[in-house]
């Protein structure tokens, strides 16, 4: 918790997190040195440490601000959509993780998530389950509600969620976004013709 020396939130720490949060943006946070970072946007690790504390408490700020980002982004999509089924949802989802303007912010996204699994009590711990459960409550919102609480309906949104992420993460490694949309539409359009769960499982 922050001291009144060190306020949660200032004009200049709120500067330095977003300068920091457009650096990661570029160089991801692997390797991350304040002393580097710090070179890079005019400050220096004497001021980003008593700003944030510790290291740890910088990775858990910007952490923080590439979440803010993916919740910007749901809501966009949840207020732009309203009334529309899973399939239609899920495909402005894939449109906007398919556009190459992303990549930095999508690369960042997937760190923090491959490192709160490896690294579960550090700065990074629950970062991916966070981000789970963000997207699938976007996908529950798309469900009739006689569907969104049975087994087949949570069983439907988990398969369309691992469906982008498995396609995101192709994407990414291979930058082919012809093949993975395509791959992304053909489960999409069998989920919007009827390709759901069988009545036993609602």
């Amino acid at each position: 918790m922050a001291t009144q020396a060190t306020p949660e939130s200032s004009p200049r720490r709120d500067e330095l997190l977003e300068l920091s949060y457009r650096y990661v943006l570029k160089q991801g946070f692997a390797g991350l040195s304040l002393r580097p970072l710090a070179a890079a946007i005019g400050s220096s690790p004497r001021v980003l440490l008593f700003l944030f504390e510790s290291k740890d408490g910088l990775i858990r700020a910007l952490l923080a601000r590439a979440r803010a980002d993916e919740l910007a982004l749901l809501d966009r999509i949840h207020s732009s959509n309203t009334g529309g089924d899973l399939a239609t949802v899920a495909a402005a989802v894939w449109h906007w993780l398919a556009a190459s303007e992303h990549r930095g912010l999508l690369r960042l996204w997937l760190e923090g998530y491959a490192r709160s699994l490896v690294e579960p009590r550090g700065p990074w711990a629950e970062f991916a389950s966070a981000t789970v459960n963000d997207w699938l409550a976007l996908f529950a919102a798309t469900q009739p509600e006689e569907l969104r609480h049975s087994p087949g309906g949570i069983a439907e949104r988990t398969l369309t969620l691992a469906v982008l992420r498995g396609a995101l993460l192709d994407l990414l490694a291979t930058d082919d976004p012809k093949r993975t949309t395509a791959a992304v539409h053909r489960h999409l359009h069998a989920l919007a013709g009827g390709g759901r769960f069988g009545e036993d499982e609602r």
